[in-house]
């Protein structure tokens, strides 16, 4: 995989910034933390070089200074809103989160559930937080927020939340997802620190937009592609154009809340710290890119991948006609269209000489490797195998898995566990394989490419079930499908 961004350069200097933010006030920054902090995914296909756990890493180097509080809406928890790209609700995200950042050495000093109206769920919730030993704050809904800026700061609005008590200079605010009051929460506690002598800062740390790459920058452009349904637009900041005459890239919904904020910052400090949103910002990351073509053909691929992932969703029930609608102009504007993707065209022409799904795979030297369905295999599991063999220069006429050794898996699955489908799925030819790896040369060597296929490019003739759509994401392959199924009057799709 071509590099386009020093990652160790990243971390070094996104941490030596927050530290010099944390300066500016009363050594107590309350920094929102925006995006993912583990699996950072997305900025890892569009900023190749950048590690998914580089938020984690960099809050490693201050781990000394930082804490964590994590911020969950009430509403979300009584409603069971779910993690899309994990399947578990947000309270038990928050619990995974605890775990892991306490796993690896972060301080966790609490949880705020925000939004709270005395939901069941909610408190239901905090007493297991109580039970763990985790220590629980409540907000409220501020009546008028966030424009009526006399109300809310004031004890009757932000004087009404608990005050969340901290020990550590650096505060970060996280949530699972978005939408659950983590700028509000900021807002809270520099209004209660002020009351208490303190002069807190807040800071906001988002990775996307890039503020300082072109507003049509495609690593720009692939964001708003990952949140068409969110409705984000990137735009040039006005703000700071008009206060430093520079032209930095934000998004709408910053942009737009920013009065409020300045007058928010202004009622509880006196005067405002930020002329801008993008001085709010303490993003490094386009600093660190040193390929910017590497980082344009990544985001152009993630902007492609963002559109089929917009047909399969709308094809799966999952997806609205007007998201797709913005990706597919999303896509249009940066002058892409399907073809530019190799494996695309790659996997629809073996569809149509063998006349059943097929699927293509893409290595790093550009190399297209297919695989068709067989009466043992599904296409997604023998263009793994056929990938393999290339990546370990074994001959393709060899077997790495013996038809013998398949057979007795395909009864298990269709006499024992009730599967209609024969075929062998990743996950089973991936165990089957490290099976034959116990006296099999070839099979060992095989299976020895396996960290080789992280990065690269596949594209499947129809839609292929969870578990090999998980399956391609754990070994770190960017796929698409088709948006069909590989029989059309199916209404379920399962294993």
């Amino acid at each position: 995989m071509r590099i386009g961004f020093d990652n160790e350069k990243y971390l070094k200097m996104q941490s030596e910034h927050i530290l010099e933010r944390i300066k500016k006030f009363d050594n107590k920054l309350y920094l929102e933390f925006g995006g993912k902090l583990f699996d950072d995914y997305h900025a890892s296909r569009v900023l190749p070089g950048f590690m998914p756990d580089s938020k984690l890493r960099m809050l490693l180097e201050l781990k000394d200074q930082a804490e964590i509080v994590f911020v969950i809406s009430a509403e979300d928890i009584e409603n069971n809103k779910i993690r899309g790209d994990l399947g578990i609700t947000y309270d038990l995200d928050v619990l995974r989160l605890i775990d892991a950042f306490r796993g690896i050495g972060l301080f966790v000093g609490s949880v705020c559930i925000t939004k709270y109206a005395g939901q069941t769920a909610a408190d239901l919730f905090q007493k297991r937080l109580t039970e763990l030993g985790i220590r629980s704050y409540h907000h409220y809904k501020i009546p008028g927020y966030p424009s009526d800026i006399e109300t809310i700061v004031s004890d009757e609005g932000y004087g009404k939340n608990e005050y969340i008590e901290t020990t550590r200079p650096l505060v970060v605010i996280t949530a699972p997802g978005p939408g659950s009051g983590k700028m509000a929460t900021c807002l809270s506690q520099l209004y209660h620190e002020h009351k208490r002598g303190i002069k807190a800062g807040y800071a906001k740390f988002e990775t996307f937009p890039i503020w300082n790459l072109p507003l049509k920058h495609p690593v720009n452009v692939a964001y708003e592609a990952a949140t068409a349904d969110l409705n984000d637009v990137n735009m040039i900041d006005p703000f700071h154009l008009e206060a430093y005459g520079e032209t930095t890239i934000n998004y709408n919904r910053d942009v737009e809340i920013f009065p409020v904020l300045n007058a928010m910052f202004e009622q509880i400090l006196g005067e405002s710290p930020y002329k801008s949103p993008t001085d709010m910002g303490v993003n490094m990351a386009g600093n660190c890119i040193v390929d910017d073509e590497a980082c344009r053909e990544a985001s152009m691929q993630e902007i492609i991948r963002r559109y089929y992932q917009g047909l399969c969703d709308c094809k799966r029930g999952t997806g609205t006609k007007e998201t797709l609608n913005k990706l597919e102009l999303i896509m249009r504007q940066a002058g892409l269209s399907v073809e530019d993707r190799a494996v695309v065209n790659a996997a629809l022409k073996r569809e149509a000489d063998t006349g059943h799904p097929a699927m293509a795979i893409q290595l790093d030297d550009g190399t297209l490797i297919t695989g068709k369905t067989t009466d043992l295999l599904g296409a997604a599991s023998a263009a793994l195998l056929n990938s393999l063999k290339v990546l370990g220069g074994i001959k393709h006429e060899l077997h790495l898995v013996s038809p013998k050794a398949i057979e007795p898996i395909q009864r298990l699955k269709t006499n024992y566990l009730g599967s209609r489908n024969p075929r062998l799925h990743t996950d089973e030819i991936l165990i089957a394989l490290s099976t034959s790896a116990a006296s099999d040369i070839n099979a060992e060597h095989a299976m020895a490419q396996i960290p080789k296929l992280k990065g690269l490019e596949a594209h499947s003739s129809v839609l292929l079930s969870s578990v090999d759509e998980q399956m391609f994401k754990r070994l770190g392959i960017h796929l698409t499908c088709e948006a069909k199924y590989e029989t059309e009057n199916r209404v379920y799709h399962k294993r």
